[in-house]
């Protein structure tokens, strides 16, 4: 009876500016079937919630939908979402992210996820039961606002009259009406992919940290602190949550307290949510090796990203993992406290960074095969010779 071949379970994130996850993962593959032809490889591309989540999984089988919505500066862009059963899986950056500025012209006071809630409202169209959001990317300092406002939400000023786009604006909220949101979300629920854990203000909040990113000033992120702190006040008065006491509402400035407050969400761990997603469990069984890996592996890694996620769960079970990324920057002893056995870097190929991002594809084969080449057998040793001695 022939022996089993041997199995990698390969579960890349993307290498950011070089490769996605889907290309990482087919990269590695090559390289591994160069160094062992008979091995059997399935490859999981993985993500955190960030860009390429949707990608992901779309690659394990999801079907992909797109819808036209509004742009975070309000111009309409072509935004995608991933569905499955009763589960989609969506991305902020999709319709709200800093990759949608035109021009990237930031717009940090102003810009509004008004296209992430038409975005929801799309996947409640489309049959989900479940909502997956991921939160990386935006653009927006908005309090999920903006998403609040596209779901029925009607936010108004003194005067009675709705609220104009962005962060700023909150500054002016007097009564919040939820009275025409929309009723199909009560049987929905959201998930937050997210791993952070800031509040909604003061030096760690969204505006303090994320918003120099998003292009605020100085002067800017004291302005939409304010505003987000206003309208945290005005969510407790009228709604009875206190997102401002919520870890984690400062995500995506400040959608995660929007999410909270008008959604019901909770947030979960990116990765762990993806996993599921993917179907990880079922594709780890039999698995003799897992294969992961980023463009940088390194501490905010650590804090929960792809990698070691993916190790987590693996190692959990006894599958042993190795990861290979662009540039590592933790050590052997992080590493083995996180489950990866080992890891190597397309840097030790390239130690030019431009080049190795260039030939990212190429490099992580050369890698993979490398790694290959320790995991194969021998050749088996001619009988004839063995008999005779030659």
């Amino acid at each position: 009876m022939p022996s089993r071949r041997f199995r990698v379970l390969v579960c890349p994130d993307k290498f950011k500016g070089s490769l996605t996850a889907v290309e990482a993962a087919g990269a590695i593959a090559t390289g591994l079937r160069r160094a062992i032809p008979d091995v059997e490889v399935v490859t999981l591309p993985v993500a955190d919630g960030g860009d390429g989540t949707v990608a992901a999984v779309v690659s394990a089988g999801y079907g992909y939908r797109q819808v036209r919505v509004t742009g975070p500066t309000g111009e309409p862009v072509d935004a995608g979402f991933a569905i499955r059963g009763g589960t989609a899986v969506l991305e902020m950056a999709e319709a709200s992210g800093l990759r949608r500025l035109p021009g990237g012209r930031l717009a940090p006071l102003t810009a509004t996820t008004y296209g992430t809630g038409e975005l929801i409202a799309a996947a409640v169209d489309a049959g989900a039961a479940e909502i997956i959001l991921g939160l990386g990317g935006s653009a927006t300092t908005d309090g999920g606002s903006g998403m609040a406002q596209a779901l029925g939400v009607r936010l108004l000023d003194p005067d009675g009259a709705e609220l104009s786009a962005g962060g700023a604006a909150l500054a002016r909220l007097s009564r919040i009406d939820v009275s025409g949101l929309d009723p199909r979300l009560a049987r929905v629920a959201v998930v937050l992919a997210s791993d952070v854990d800031n509040p909604l203000t003061g030096p760690n909040g969204a505006a303090a940290v994320y918003g120099p990113q998003k292009g605020a000033s100085a002067e800017d992120v004291a302005v939409l602190d304010a505003a987000l702190a206003h309208f945290a006040g005005c969510v407790q008065r009228d709604l009875g949550v206190a997102v401002s006491e919520i870890p984690g509402a400062g995500a995506a400035g400040g959608t995660g307290a929007g999410a909270l407050a008008f959604l019901g969400a909770h947030a979960e761990s990116g990765i762990g949510l993806i996993l599921r997603a993917v179907g990880f469990t079922g594709a780890l069984a039999g698995a003799d090796l897992v294969v992961t890996g980023e463009g940088s592996l390194d501490e905010q890694s650590l804090a929960g990203k792809a990698p070691v996620g993916v190790a987590a769960a693996a190692s959990a079970v006894g599958v042993p993992v190795v990861a290979l990324v662009g540039r590592l920057q933790v050590s052997a002893v992080e590493l083995h406290a996180v489950g990866i056995r080992s890891a190597a870097a397309l840097l030790e190929l390239e130690p030019d960074l431009a080049v190795a991002q260039r030939d990212a594809a190429p490099l992580l084969s050369d890698l993979a095969e490398r790694l290959g080449r320790t995991l194969a057998p021998p050749p088996a040793e001619d009988d004839t010779a063995s008999a005779t001695g030659h």
